[in-house]
């Protein structure tokens, strides 16, 4: 008879010592299986020079961060300055990927553009709007069907990957980097691998 009630109460003793196991964890700390493997390669559109294309080998030999953004996202608006101080006052080469820029906006139907008119309208919004917030990016390449951000892993915007001078991913950062990331997480990665390459 005690038998019958002591199995449903370990059950449930199990289950909320997983919960609270996972309540700790943190939701930005996504495991990334290409931690540690070469960051895919790609080619495309640079969103300041539309016909030259750009990639991960334009940067070969030092470390960078790949930042996935796009002009529709609120987070990505959030980190903004600080990719800017990033660039401009510690001189972290930064290369931007930006993601769906059309077909993200839930506001727009990409489904009525040709795909010159998609790329036109994605070049215009994110040269656009660099000029008004800043641009911080080496270069800036767009990924209009998200082709490249899936290669990569991306879930959402932003993201941010770490890479290394042999263009090896390091780190994967989930979220909008501001300064407490930086200081704690991402400055001390880079410093390294900074250091490094010397």
């Amino acid at each position: 008879m005690k038998l019958k009630y002591l199995i449903p109460f370990l059950i449930f003793v199990t289950l909320v010592a997983l919960f609270a196991y996972a309540f700790r964890l943190d939701p930005r700390e996504v495991p990334s299986p290409l931690v540690g493997k070469p960051a895919p390669a790609f080619a495309l559109p640079r969103v300041d020079a539309p016909g030259t294309l750009a990639g991960p080998a334009d940067l070969r030999g030092q470390p960078w961060l790949l930042n996935v953004w796009a002009t529709w996202c609120v987070a990505c608006r959030e980190e903004h300055a600080m990719l800017v101080r990033l660039a401009r006052e510690e001189g972290v080469p930064i290369v931007g990927l930006n993601y769906k820029e059309i077909r993200g906006d839930a506001e727009l139907d990409a489904s009525r553009l040709s795909p010159q008119e998609e790329r036109e309208a994605a070049l215009l919004r994110a040269r656009t709007w660099l000029a008004q917030h800043g641009d911080p990016y080496r270069f800036s390449v767009l990924d209009l069907d998200g082709r490249v951000a899936i290669d990569y892993g991306v879930y959402g915007v932003p993201e941010t990957f770490l890479i290394d001078a042999e263009g090896v991913i390091r780190y994967k950062h989930v979220g909008p980097i501001d300064e407490r990331a930086w200081r704690e997480v991402l400055q001390p990665k880079w410093a390294a691998l900074a250091g490094a390459k010397r």
